[in-house]
C-alpha cells in the first residue's frame, strides 16, 4: 500500500497542534486513543468512546490534557503498526541513539473489566535520555486532576472514574499542578514501561509488570488472529487489512455497534463551522460497513453488529432514525464545549442533532443490509421479518416527502440519494418475500411503490442535458452518492455510465479526489469516500482498468500508517474532518472487492427482484 511520509522526519507543532495525518489510533473495543508522531497521546475518552475525554489536547493544547513520552533531545521519528495489529511502534532517532515505543490498549481474548493503556519503551542503539509527562484533564478539559501517590502508583479520580498510573524504570516521579512526570535514560537493550489503568464505579486494579507485559503480547496475537479471518486476496490486501483494523477500532466489543469516527469536532475546513461529534453509530455508515464486511468474510463482527442494529432500532420501530448511541438510544441533542477547537477552529461539540432529521435513505440502507445478510446464507427470524414488513409499510407512506438526504442538510428536498434508498428498500423487501424471509402481506403495494419511486427518479432526478442522475429534484446539481446506483442495481448501464462521466467532469478536485456535490468546491474539501465510490462504480460498469489505476492512487491518500480521515485538502493533501473515519475505510474495502469481483468477469448487474405473484388482495 502506498502511503505518505515513511521516512524519518522532525515533528513540528503549530501553536501546540499536530497535523491530523501525524496521528495514529490505538484501541481495545471500548475506547480509542490518538498517538501523535511525537509520542503525545492527545485524545482519549474514558471509560468508553462516547464518554467525556481525559486527554483532549487535540482540541485544546492548553486545557485538553495530554500524555507524552519522547526523547529529551532533538529527534526524528518513524512509525508503523506491528503487522496485522493495532499496536503502534514509534522509533525515535537521535544523535545519541534510538528508542522504540510500543503503544497499545490491551485487547485480550478474555477482555478485562478495566481499560489498560501500555507504553513500552526499549532502546535499540546508544543511550537516549527520555522524558514523560502525564497530565489528565477530565470532562473535556473542564477539571484538572488531583494526583496522589499510592505505593508505586499514582491515582487520579473524577466522580466514579478512577485512573491509576504505574511507571517501571521511568525515573523518579514528580507531581506538580495536576500533572506528573519524570526523566530517565535507556541504553541499548534496556526496557521501561508506563501503564495506565482506568475503571468506572469499580475497584481499581494495579497489576504487576509481568501481567501487563503478558497482556501486551496477547493483544498482538488477538489482533492478528482477528484480521486473518477475511478472504480478500487482491492487490490492495495491505490497505484492506488496515481498513478492517481501523473499523475494528471503532467497533464496540460488547455490542457490535460501530461508530462513524473516533473523534469529535475536527473541522472540515479550518475557517468553517462544520465541526461535528462522530462518536456515535449512524445507521447509514453501519449498514455500509456490514455490506463491506460480509463481502470479504468477516462474519463474527457482522453477527454482533446485525444483532445490535436490530436491538437499537426496535426502540424507534418502524421508524429508522439516522444516529444512535452505542447503547441504542437516539441522539437528538448537541451542545458546545469551551475548548478552543482544532487549530483554533471552534465550535467543539458533544452530541449530534442529526438524529432529529428525516433521512429516507436510511430505510433502504437498513433493509439492504439484511437482504445482503440473507444473500450470504443466513436466515432471519420471524419477528425480524415482521419488522421489515412494518418498515416497508411506513415507507410506502413516507417516501414522497422531502427529507434531509444522506448529507444531513438543513434544506429539505427530494434528494436523489434518498429516493434511491427508498427504491432499494422496496426492491429488497420483494426479494426477501421471494425467499420466504418477509411476509407477503403487502407485497403488491411494495411492488407498486417500487415502480413509483423508479418513475420519480427517472423523470425528476435525471438530466438529459447532463446525461446524469441528479443531486435533488428541481435543479441540475450533481451528487457523488448517485454513483451508488450500480451497487444498488438501479437504472440502465447507459445512465449510470453517464452519471460517472458527468461527476468526473464537474465534481473532480485533483487526482482521485472528488467533492461531495455541486457547490462544495467553495465550502469544504474533497470527501474521501467519494473517491472509492467512483472506483467501485467504474468496476461495476466494466471499466476495471480505470478503476484499478485510480485505486492505486487513492490508497496512497492514507497517512503513513494507513489511516484515512473524512476529507482531504486537494492541493496540500492535509487531512480534515474526524479521524479515523469508518465511511472512508469501508468504501475502500468495497472498492477493492468490486474490482476483484468485476475485473476479470463479465459485469454482473445486481439482481432486481421480479414481480411477486400474490394471490388475492394484499393482507
Amino acid at each position: 500500500m502506498a502511503a505518505r511520509d515513511r521516512d524519518p522526519r522532525k515533528v513540528a507543532r503549530v501553536d501546540g497542534y499536530l497535523p491530523i495525518e501525524d496521528y495514529a489510533a490505538i484501541g481495545d473495543g471500548r475506547t480509542l486513543a490518538l498517538v501523535g508522531r511525537d509520542g503525545a497521546i492527545d485524545w482519549m475518552c474514558l471509560p468508553e468512546l462516547e464518554a467525556p475525554s481525559m486527554f483532549a489536547a487535540l482540541l485544546d493544547p492548553a486545557e485538553g490534557g495530554q500524555f507524552t513520552i519522547a526523547p529529551a533531545v532533538p529527534f526524528t521519528a518513524t512509525r508503523r503498526y506491528l503487522e496485522g495489529t493495532n499496536v503502534l511502534e514509534t522509533t525515535f532517532h537521535t544523535e545519541q541513539g534510538s528508542v522504540q515505543v510500543l503503544d497499545a490498549l490491551t485487547f485480550t481474548a478474555t477482555q478485562a473489566s478495566w481499560r489498560e493503556l501500555v507504553r513500552r519503551v526499549s532502546a535499540t542503539a546508544g543511550r537516549v535520555p527520555m522524558r514523560w509527562r502525564f497530565r489528565p484533564r477530565f470532562g473535556f478539559g473542564a477539571r484538572a486532576a488531583s494526583l496522589e501517590h499510592h505505593g508505586p502508583a499514582l491515582i487520579a479520580r473524577d466522580g466514579q472514574l478512577q485512573v491509576g498510573l504505574r511507571p517501571w524504570g521511568c525515573g523518579e516521579v514528580e507531581i506538580e499542578h495536576g500533572a506528573c512526570g519524570g526523566s530517565f535514560e535507556l541504553g541499548a537493550g534496556e526496557v521501561a514501561l508506563l501503564a495506565m489503568f482506568a475503571v468506572d464505579g469499580r475497584p481499581l486494579p494495579l497489576p504487576e509488570r509481568s501481567a501487563v507485559e503478558r497482556r501486551l503480547q496477547e493483544t498482538i496475537s488477538v489482533w492478528r488472529s482477528w484480521v486473518s479471518h477475511h478472504h480478500y486476496d487482491g492487490p490492495w490486501r495491505q490497505a484492506v487489512e488496515r481498513s478492517l483494523l481501523a473499523i475494528r477500532l471503532l467497533a464496540d466489543g460488547r455490542s457490535g455497534a460501530i461508530t462513524a469516527a473516533g473523534t469529535s469536532s475536527l473541522p472540515e475546513t479550518l475557517d468553517g463551522k462544520r465541526n461535528y461529534d462522530y462518536r456515535f453509530c449512524w445507521i447509514r455508515d453501519l449498514c455500509f460497513t456490514l455490506d463491506a464486511l460480509l463481502a470479504i468474510g468477516m462474519e463474527e463482527l457482522v453477527q454482533a453488529s446485525v444483532a445490535w442494529l436490530l436491538e437499537a432500532t426496535i426502540h424507534t420501530h418502524p421508524r429508522i432514525d439516522p444516529v444512535y448511541t452505542l447503547g441504542g438510544e437516539v441522539v437528538r441533542s448537541q451542545d458546545e464545549l469551551g475548548l478552543s477547537g482544532y487549530r483554533h477552529t471552534p465550535p467543539v461539540h458533544v452530541g449530534n442533532d442529526a438524529g432529529s432529521q428525516l433521512q429516507l435513505g436510511g430505510f433502504g440502507d437498513f433493509i439492504e443490509t439484511l437482504a445482503v445478510y440473507v444473500d450470504h446464507g443466513h436466515v432471519l427470524d420471524v419477528a425480524t421479518g415482521q419488522r421489515l414488513a412494518d418498515i416497508g409499510d411506513l415507507l410506502a407512506h413516507l417516501w414522497r416527502n422531502e427529507d434531509s438526504g444522506l448529507w444531513e442538510l438543513s434544506e429539505s428536498a427530494h434528494y436523489g440519494s434518498s429516493k434511491l434508498g427508498c427504491w432499494t428498500a422496496f426492491d429488497r423487501l420483494l426479494g426477501l418475500v421471494e425467499r420466504g424471509q418477509v411476509p407477503a402481506r403487502n407485497a403488491r403495494r411494495w411492488q407498486q411503490e417500487r415502480e413509483a419511486v423508479e418513475g420519480f427518479i427517472e423523470r425528476r432526478l435525471y438530466s438529459e442535458r447532463k446525461r446524469s442522475y441528479l443531486f435533488k429534484a428541481g435543479g441540475e446539481q450533481l451528487d457523488c452518492t448517485m454513483l451508488l446506483a450500480g451497487r444498488r442495481g438501479f437504472g440502465t448501464a447507459e445512465r449510470r455510465l453517464g452519471t460517472i462521466d458527468s461527476i468526473r467532469r464537474e465534481l473532480h478536485a485533483e487526482g482521485p479526489l472528488f467533492y461531495r456535490y455541486s457547490g462544495m468546491q467553495d465550502e469544504e474539501n474533497a470527501f474521501l469516500a467519494c473517491s472509492f465510490w467512483m472506483i467501485e462504480a467504474l468496476a461495476i460498469e466494466g471499466r476495471a482498468d480505470e478503476a484499478a489505476a485510480m485505486m492505486d492512487t487513492a490508497v496512497g491518500l492514507a497517512n503513513d500508517v494507513g489511516l484515512c480521515s473524512e476529507e482531504l485538502e486537494p492541493r496540500s493533501r492535509a487531512m480534515r474532518g474526524n479521524f479515523p473515519q469508518a465511511l472512508t475505510h469501508l468504501a475502500l474495502i468495497s472498492a477493492a472487492d468490486a474490482i476483484s469481483r468485476h475485473g476479470t468477469q463479465t459485469v454482473r448487474r445486481p439482481a432486481r427482484s421480479a414481480p411477486v405473484q400474490v394471490a388475492g388482495s394484499a393482507a
